[in-house]
């Protein structure tokens, strides 16, 4: 034997020995890597000068508005909390604002770091839940319209910022998010109020689609009735109606205020309408699933709404951009993900079950 283990007086094999062949265009991927090389290092030097300036910004912090920041964060993340609790108590659900606080840092942690974080979120959500005593209706539900609320009170925002600065068209998109808003709460009071006859209307309408299917007329209506009688159960009064409200502008508002405190933080003194129409912008970009948390787009973003919009220097946008973030951003995902390893990292029993059930309700 060989000291490489092969029989003695046997010739090793040849082994073929075949070279990569070059791609017909083989260069391409040096000079993309070339021209963005001198894009960075371009725009280093270019930012340089801003970037240093943003830096002195940061080192001559005023630490009394960086903890009004983190305090209005933390109101912000209350106030969802406290619109999740009250849906919930609409939907017959008791929950502790202890507990609805934890699962909503726990489900921003997972939406802001995770890719696809926004699914993992929502199922996570729906399973706790779930969990409390909610049926799958009032946890759709409850999931639907908190949806819907925060997303109107942004544009009640962005409208706010557009009327300061002379935008005739605000009001009508104003008027347009309160009206969906107010007619989506209205649809659903009316059905969980008035079962009989939404029963009738999809009993005529499912026995004419089995008709067409050739069906019997009645299949899939034991299903119907079950999800209106767990719609009975949904009753968003109009005092119901007014804390949602209440705390959905709490929610939002706070997460304004605490972008404003980053401004302060670094000197900066910005105007209203600007900062208003600079979080919109940096919200509604932040919902576009690229990168989790918005990386790089929604910070440009902020970074150029508090220039153009909000007065602020560009050195001390890009400062405020990083406080702001810092405290919303990378704060809250720690806090949550803390929270989640004490609270819910424990796997249930019934967590496959929940999940599966979610992923069905979600592809109906």
């Amino acid at each position: 034997m060989t000291a490489n283990g092969e029989p003695a007086g046997e010739p090793a094999p040849k082994q073929s020995v075949h070279k990569p062949q070059r791609t017909r265009f083989w260069w391409v991927k040096w000079v993309l890597g070339a021209a963005l090389l001198a894009l960075l290092i371009g725009e280093g030097f270019y930012l340089w000068p801003r970037l240093h300036e943003s830096w002195r910004n940061l080192t001559e912090i005023h630490w009394g508005w960086v903890a009004a920041c983190i305090w209005m964060q933390a109101l912000s993340m209350s106030g969802f909390a406290r619109l999740q609790k009250q849906l919930l108590h609409a939907g017959g659900v008791e929950v502790s604002q202890r507990k609805s606080v934890a699962v909503v840092y726990g489900a921003t942690a997972m939406s802001v770091s995770l890719p696809a974080g926004q699914v993992f979120s929502t199922t996570f959500t729906y399973r706790q839940t779930r969990r409390w005593g909610a049926n799958p209706i009032v946890a759709s539900w409850q999931l639907v319209i908190s949806g819907v609320v925060a997303t109107a009170g942004l544009a009640l925002l962005g409208v706010g910022g557009a009327l300061l600065v002379g935008n005739r068209i605000g009001p009508f998109k104003l008027i347009l998010s309160l009206v969906g808003v107010v007619a989506l709460v209205w649809a659903g009071n009316y059905v969980s109020n008035n079962p009989g006859a939404i029963e009738a209307v999809l009993r005529r309408v499912l026995a004419l689609i089995n008709r067409l299917r050739k069906r019997p007329e009645d299949l899939g209506m034991n299903k119907v009735a079950d999800v209106l009688s767990q719609l009975e159960s949904v009753d968003l009064g109009k005092r119901d109606g007014a804390m949602v409200t209440g705390w959905a502008l709490v929610h939002r508002f706070a997460d304004v205020a605490c972008l404003g405190a980053a401004c302060y933080a670094v000197g900066g003194d910005p105007k209203l309408a600007g900062l208003l129409i600079a979080f919109t912008a940096g919200k509604a970009v932040g919902s576009i699933p690229f990168a989790p948390g918005g990386i790089v787009y929604v910070d440009a973003t902020l970074i150029y709404g508090l220039t153009a919009g909000a007065g602020l220097p560009a050195a001390q946008a890009v400062a405020a951009a990083f406080v702001y973030r810092l405290v919303s951003f990378i704060l809250v995902a720690v806090i949550g993900w803390i929270v989640f390893a004490f609270v819910f990292r424990t796997p249930q029993d019934d967590d496959a079950e929940y999940e599966k059930e979610f992923e069905q309700r979600r592809t109906l």
